[in-house]
């Protein structure tokens, strides 16, 4: 067990190592690629309640695509999370300038007094994210297993798709008995469904 998760710290490290290198114009290049596939994707289009996430470092960065969503009026649901119950909180953002604030872990979350409150069985697409991808729809994220808690609540008719750049996607992702699988992952240069 300890040796897994030492194998996907590794594997973490190396594929952020990766990404950081890129010159910046290079990533947003990339980035901007990956947004737009993502717009372009039907199941997205077509979704009437879609679940983003505010990215943590490693992950592509959502910020625009959340707030090209709220300039086009999709309705958008963002988690927050309670790090001392390991629960997880969906509200429905209407002002991306006003409606969030930095959470528990440092990074920007709904502010439960200005947000209304969304049931899990509202969702009908869910962008997850992750910092390594493997073909087979396997993923790591930032290592803290809120999304590996959360993807199994979800009902069977939600879309879970991630959203990577190409450095992202490795051979294989080692798997442990907690760790959920993503349905399609959207990269700057296809869009992979899980086999």
């Amino acid at each position: 067990m300890d040796d897994l998760k030492q194998t996907k710290s590794k594997i973490r490290k190396e594929v952020m190592t990766a990404i950081e290198s890129l010159p910046p114009e290079e990533y947003t290049a990339k980035a901007q690629k990956v947004e737009q596939r993502l717009f372009d994707f039907a199941n997205f289009n077509e979704a009437n309640i879609a679940m983003l996430y505010i990215n943590c470092p490693g992950e592509v960065d959502s910020m625009d695509i959340i707030k090209r969503c709220c300039d086009v009026k999709k309705i958008i649901v963002l988690p927050a999370f309670d790090p001392l119950k390991f629960r997880t909180r969906l509200f429905k953002i209407n002002n991306f300038e006003k409606d969030l604030k930095p959470g528990p872990r440092g990074i920007l979350e709904p502010d439960p007094d200005r947000c209304k409150s969304v049931p899990i069985e509202c969702l009908d697409i869910v962008i997850i994210p992750g910092t390594v991808f493997d073909e087979k729809g396997g993923r790591i994220g930032s290592g803290e297993g809120y999304y590996d808690r959360f993807i199994p609540r979800l009902p069977v008719t939600t879309r879970k798709v991630s959203i990577a750049l190409e450095e992202q996607i490795v051979p294989q992702v080692p798997m442990e008995s907690h760790d959920r699988h993503v349905d399609i992952i959207i990269t700057n240069k296809r869009t992979i469904f899980k086999i």
